[in-house]
């Protein structure tokens, strides 16, 4: 296989014969419930998400301290907050400083672009400039620089599919009355129009592998930066505060302003939250409701930004600055770019626009969230609420927003001049399309560099920290991570609020074994669900192993069971270890359902959750159940799963240490390479499996770490040479740490690595004397 995936295969499953004793397990309630038990599942933890996203409003305030004693008070009161919400959206690299801005010439040798004439004499210039923002990452855009005295600096972000050129009327696209930034000049403010990373997929993939995509260049970056815990926006805000960095290079500057449409908004307002030198900010075309992200396109998905922070509280963070939402209509965005010969695997979503009113009462109803806490900083410093705006059009800059954005500009009550006419380009063949393809390329290679620097990372801060001096300080030094991997990156639910509840009813009759689906409570709507073989010649009083058998993508338990016929890719490994006299369970995961579940890592992640947060809690539940069966052993429950299910045999045992053992197949890689590289054609950067990437696990934990949290129990590795989910060197470089690291332990017997002649399979071979050796079963 080419991808990790293991599609849906349709088992023969063998009827519950007319003999078969039709009585639950002891101490278990019937089981009635009909139907696929595993889209039930799904569904139930479908409805968990959109309860939590609703109650996220109000469950904010819990992150939230502030002190309205004075505006110094409260600015340091709320300073962990705006710390948290830089981690966010991945501002977390230095910028460059000082900052440089340079004038660049682009189809001519001049880097003048254009010049703005009033009554035949110069308002204004147009110069292509580029600013440093990261090591090898730029800013590029347009700066508008009035001749005469200037009263005031503002970014103007355009919405990611307007060039800075449409914004000042120097190319068609936008209409006269939405050139905000053009206006904005007229009013002698110094302007600066970045270039924004765009919704095509022109350079989405890598030709040289034939590995191209529709996903946006927004989304690819996005997919990227997200595994590395940056982010499509929070490289683009880097970029407005560099402009603001430069804006600011003297001391006695004239005011700081933002103003933003569409994606330019969120920008504008998230660069606003994040510094106090931007004095007056214009939000439009942008709702900021997370509440709803995961309808939206992808590159808008954020890691717990709903949990803390909505729009109220990022006016929260602006406050006690002027901060206006101009109330227009946002750009609406159907779907990506179309599916075509050779180019897929964007993931869904859109943005739908409304009316001027409809936003209105809808950023009405999320100020009022917060409103008793900003009418405290309003009165503490003496300054008007966040003002909603009704535009008189449907795009953003009428007459009223700018009056109120310059009022607040320049201290004092301000109506904008007229409008100029539009100056003219006076370069010979631009082509935007070259620079916005550095820009594009500029972020790719700044990441694929975060990737290449990660193991270095990972050395210092987490093998470094390690304490190898005996065993019980290892295992001692080992909890923060344990700590960091379940609740920073995979997201860790609640504690089980409900009772296990199971139930059970007779599935298979075998010679040699019983089966049962069984299903156990976790909380209203979720459950988990499996089937266990249980071995006929169990004896009163003893114990035995049980061997938690794992289903990849799309799969089903009954792939793992199958008794009469060998299944595809999983060889009914399940089957075949209860006919060794094992206890065998084999859970339903939910990801299943194609979109379906990819839907639930999208509600999942704005309230720093995964998909993994809740298979983490079913296997927790299931190993509480498992461990009251009278005849197994709670001190030897293994794991053993193929492709994601080898994918839960890293996450899971790091994280439960009931599991005495653990087997990884069809999985086990450099995993983050496997995410982020460009140079790999089963790269998931290629692939429609949208949810793969976990935000900052390239910082954090590789395969190797994960196996660190594993150790010192048992650990194996199964490996085809020809599966494609990964190549025999990567695997063996990543695996040659867990190998050092168990030699270093003075235990090299616990874990081992087989490869086999064969593709993406459950090979059964060594991973069996594996169980054998380390379960000491059979006897």
């Amino acid at each position: 296989m080419h991808r990790h995936y293991v599609p849906i295969f349709v088992s023969s499953i063998v009827l519950i014969c007319s003999s078969l004793r039709a009585e639950p397990l002891p101490e278990t309630k019937p089981l009635t419930r009909e139907g696929d038990l595993a889209a039930q599942m799904v569904e139930g933890i479908d409805k968990y998400l959109m309860r939590e996203l609703a109650a996220s409003v109000e469950n904010r305030k819990q992150y939230w301290k502030p002190d309205f004693s004075s505006v110094e008070a409260y600015t340091k009161s709320v300073q962990p907050n705006r710390e948290r919400l830089k981690k966010i959206l991945g501002v977390v690299d230095k910028r460059v400083s000082p900052v440089v801005m340079e004038y660049v010439g682009e189809g001519k040798p001049s880097p003048l672009v254009a010049m703005q004439e009033s009554r035949m004499v110069p308002t204004w210039d147009v110069y292509s400039v580029r600013w440093s923002v990261l090591p090898g990452v730029y800013g590029e855009g347009l700066l508008l620089e009035p001749k005469g005295k200037v009263v005031a600096q503002v970014v103007a972000l355009p919405d990611a599919d307007w060039t800075p050129e449409m914004l000042v009327g120097l190319a068609p696209g936008v209409p006269k009355e939405a050139q905000f930034a053009r206006r904005l000049a007229d009013n002698n403010c110094r302007v600066i129009v970045p270039v924004l990373i765009d919704r095509q997929d022109t350079w989405s993939g890598n030709p040289r592998l034939g590995r191209l995509t529709n996903q946006t260049h927004r989304e690819f970056v996005y997919r990227m930066s997200y595994e590395m815990g940056r982010h499509v926006i929070g490289y683009e805000v880097q970029k407005v505060l560099a402009a603001v960095d430069w804006f600011a290079k003297e001391k006695k500057h004239p005011p700081i302003g933002v103003f933003g449409y569409g994606e330019g908004g969120m920008l504008a307002l998230h660069s606003a939250a994040l510094d106090e030198r931007i004095s007056s900010t214009v939000v439009s075309g942008y709702l900021g409701r997370c509440e709803g992200m995961w309808q939206e396109p992808i590159y808008r998905n954020l890691s717990g930004i709903a949990s803390e922070f909505g729009t109220a509280q990022l006016a929260l963070l602006v406050m006690p600055r002027r901060l206006t939402f101009d109330c227009s209509k946002g750009p609406e965005i159907a779907r990506p770019p179309a599916e075509r010969a050779g180019r897929g695997g964007a993931a869904p979503g859109q943005l739908a626009t409304a009316s001027r009113k409809e936003n209105k009462l809808a950023l009405y109803k999320d100020l009022e969230a917060s409103r008793e806490d900003m009418q405290k900083i309003a009165v503490a410093s003496h300054v008007e609420k966040p003002l909603l705006v009704s535009s008189e059009s449907d795009l953003p800059g009428d007459q009223t927003t700018l009056a109120i954005l310059l009022s607040a500009l320049v201290g004092k009550e301000t109506e904008p001049k007229p409008a100029l006419n539009p100056p003219t380009d006076l370069r010979n063949d631009f082509n935007p399309a070259l620079r916005h393809k550095r820009q594009f390329d500029q972020l790719v290679a700044f990441t694929q560099q975060l990737m290449r620097d990660s193991e270095r990372y990972r050395q210092q801060h987490f093998w470094d920290k390690l304490d190898y001096s005996s065993l019980e300080k290892y295992q001692k030094s080992c909890e923060p991570f344990r700590k960091q991997l379940w609740e920073e990156v995979l997201g860790k639910l609640p504690a089980l609020t409900l009772p296990m509840n199971p139930q059970t009813r007779p599935l298979y009759d075998e010679p040699k074994w019983r089966g049962y689906e069984v299903t156990l409570d976790l909380y209203p709507d979720v459950f988990a669900y499996g089937i266990l073989l249980l071995p006929k010649d169990l004896k009163a009083g003893e114990k035995r192993p049980v061997v938690v058998c794992q289903h990849g993508l799309e799969g089903r338990p009954t792939d793992v069971c199958n008794p009469k016929e060998r299944t595809k890719y999983y060889n009914s490994f399940g089957a075949q270890l209860a006919d060794r006299g094992y206890i065998v369970y084999a859970p339903q995961n939910p990801y299943i359902g194609q979109d379906k579940f990819r839907v639930l890592q999208r509600k999942s992640n704005p309230l720093g959750l995964s998909l993994f947060s809740f298979i983490v809690r079913q296997h927790e539940r299931t190993l509480d159940w498992l461990a009251t069966l009278p005849n197994v052993d709670p001190k030897r429950m293994a794991f053993y799963g193929l492709s994601y299910g080898g994918k839960t045999a890293m996450r899971v045992p790091a994280l439960l240490p009931r599991y005495c053992l653990s087997i990884c197949s069809g999985d086990f890689n450099e995993w983050i390479r496997k995410n982020v590289s460009l140079d790999y054609p089963s790269s998931y950067m290629f692939s429609p499996e949208y949810e793969m990437p976990e935000f900052n696990l390239g910082h954090t934990f590789n395969y190797a770490e994960m196996a660190a949290l594993i150790a010192p129990r048992p650990f194996m590795v199964e490996r085809g040479h020809d599966d494609g989910v990964g190549v025999d060197e990567w695997i063996a470089y990543e695996y040659a740490k867990v190998r050092r690291l168990y030699s270093r332990l003075k235990m090299p017997e616990r874990t081992e690595i087989e490869f086999f002649a064969g593709g993406h399979e459950i090979h059964g071979q060594g991973t069996f004397r594996f169980l054998q050796k380390h379960l000491n079963w059979p006897k």
